[in-house]
Formats: C-alpha cells, sequence, structure tokens
C-alpha cells in the first residue's frame, strides 16, 4: 500500500505547478489549465485522506469539486471564445474589463 505522504507530496507538487502556471503565463487558456490543475491536487488530496481513514466523506468532497470544475469549464471556456472573438487575442495583459 502506498503512503499517504506519497500521495501528499505529489498533491502538494501539482498544486504548486498550478500556482506556479497562475501566476507565471501570460496566455488564458494555459491560466484556466492551471486552475483546473490546483482542483485536481485537492481532489487528489480528498481522495488520499478518504482512502487513508476509510471514510466516503472525501469522495463525497471530491464529486462536488469535480461538478463545479466542469460547470466552472464550461462557463469559463465560453467567455474565453467570446473574447477571442471580439479581441483576436488571449494574451491576459489585453484583459482590462470584461466588456466584450
Amino acid at each position: 500500500m502506498v503512503p499517504l505522504s506519497h500521495y501528499m507530496a505529489l498533491s502538494v507538487g501539482l498544486f504548486l505547478i498550478g500556482v506556479g502556471g497562475f501566476i507565471y503565463r501570460r496566455n488564458i487558456v494555459t491560466v484556466f489549465m492551471c486552475i483546473e490543475l490546483m482542483l485536481n491536487a485537492v481532489n487528489l488530496a480528498f481522495m488520499a485522506f478518504s482512502r487513508f481513514l476509510g471514510n466516503l466523506d472525501g469522495q463525497i468532497f471530491v464529486f462536488f469539486v469535480i461538478v463545479v470544475a466542469a460547470a466552472e469549464a464550461a462557463v469559463g471556456l465560453a467567455i474565453i471564445i467570446a473574447w477571442h472573438r471580439n479581441h483576436q487575442t488571449l494574451n491576459i495583459e489585453d484583459v482590462n474589463s470584461m466588456k466584450l
């Protein structure tokens, strides 16, 4: 059996990669993917603790996080596509207002 510390190290590593990409990237799509990576890192931690403790609470939280992430992906990608159609760029520095 894999120890909990290995799952947590992987989760922290994925979360830090997501934070780094969120801070240093200039493309809206890449920033969006980094947010999804951070959500998946949290999901991994929830699943690891759920298995380690032997209850289903973490798995229930993962289900709700996945539902929220799917809704966020649908709305976020729609906003990104609308922005790109109107402004012909995906550079995050060009986004100074939410006016389309």
